[in-house]
């Protein structure tokens, strides 16, 4: 069976095509945030046409990058791009593409793409953190991805850290995306995140804010791996080892919660393997 992934940031746009669990095709264009959801469906369609036009697809699933309601199968907003409230994307796409589709935040999926193909499997309840343009999370439990009552869990980008720090785009103060993410990296420091961590001077301080929104994550759910998947999130040992320093020297003494932080290993693609598990948790649910 054939399954069209589709994994949509706020830096790129990518899509990638399953035979089964083999990932045969992928394309992925720079995201143009001032297009909005038009733009978006336009290159949707043209690069998937591309495949339909030579290959019968069956299903399709989405990782959208901002909140999501999942029971209603609908985009809430995105946090950095406008005209994506209340969206219906998986009807867009059955009318564009005439494929049954399933969506949930780009995190959610991320964390079923590393636990049940990557760097988390066998490891429950699993948490998967992006660390890319903004920082979100999504947890996966023994039981399938645990959203809560309105599908607002794990948005650890948006808990406070410094709560006199610099102003978000969400409104508050000290918020662990404002300090840690991609986006403002480059905006406070006028260089891509790819070449500061390449300052161990850099790093050390970079970590303080990013090991506590981490510490947090282990005391309120003690998972049994963290992952950490995005851009930042391949910086290899010039970033993790310092991280897990600082993680053990930030965790509660005594406290035996494990601490197991490694980066994402399916890469860019950790959302689209996760669509993929999407579309068969919907096909076996139908």
């Amino acid at each position: 069976m054939n399954t069209l992934a589709i994994d949509i940031g706020g830096t790129k746009l990518t899509l990638g095509l399953f035979e089964n669990e083999t990932l045969i095709e992928r394309n992925s264009r720079a995201t143009d945030r001032s297009g909005g959801p038009a733009w978006m469906l336009q290159q949707i369609e043209e690069m998937a046409t591309q495949w339909l036009s030579r290959f019968s697809i069956q299903r399709c699933g989405i990782g959208f990058g901002g909140p999501v309601d999942f029971a209603a199968q609908r985009v809430v907003c995105s946090t950095h791009v406008a005209g994506w409230d209340d969206f219906d994307l998986v009807g867009a796409i059955r009318e564009r593409l005439g494929l049954a589709a399933v969506i949930d935040r780009d995190t959610m999926a991320g964390a079923l793409g590393e636990g049940y193909y990557g760097a988390g499997i066998g490891a429950r309840p699993l948490f998967y953190m992006t660390i890319s343009t903004g920082i979100g999370g999504g947890l996966l439990t023994h039981e399938g991805l645990y959203h809560g009552v309105d599908s607002f869990s794990c948005e650890i980008g948006h808990h406070i850290v410094q709560p006199d720090g610099p102003e978000c785009l969400c409104g508050a103060r000290g918020c662990l995306e404002r300090l840690c993410s991609g986006l403002w990296l480059e905006r406070d420091y006028g260089k891509p995140a790819s070449e500061l961590l390449r300052d161990p001077t850099f790093v050390a301080q970079y970590v303080r804010p990013l090991a506590l929104g981490i510490k947090n994550c282990i005391m309120f759910l003690n998972p049994a791996r963290i992952v950490i998947g995005g851009g930042i999130g391949k910086a290899g040992d010039a970033l993790f080892t310092p991280l897990r320093l600082e993680l053990h020297r930030q965790i509660t003494p005594w406290s035996r919660a494990r601490v197991d932080v490694v980066p994402a290993k399916l890469g860019d693609d950790s959302i689209l393997w996760g669509a993929l598990a999407l579309s068969q948790n919907l096909h076996r649910a139908a």
